[in-house]
């Protein structure tokens, strides 16, 4: 695998799950749909470490939707 300084991981927030893609900082980067996760602390806090791991020396910069289903990602990325 190869180094990344910046991963941008994109969430489509609602109520009971949140959808996710990612896509590498190179050019010609296509995005890769992650997949489905339950919209709870638990499951963040699981794709938080799963990035992490797939890409240790990277920034992660995470991008939601500013609404009523993801401020409290916001919190708790910052907590």
């Amino acid at each position: 695998m190869t180094k990344h300084n910046i991963l941008f991981i994109g969430l489509d927030t609602h109520k009971g799950f949140n959808e996710v893609a990612y896509i590498e900082e190179q050019r010609g980067a296509q995005p890769i749909h992650h997949g489905r996760i339950p919209s709870s602390k638990v499951a963040i806090k699981k794709l938080i470490r799963q990035f992490e791991s797939k890409y240790p020396n990277a920034t992660l910069h995470f991008v939601y939707e500013a609404g009523p289903c993801g401020y409290w990602i916001y919190r708790l990325m910052k907590s």
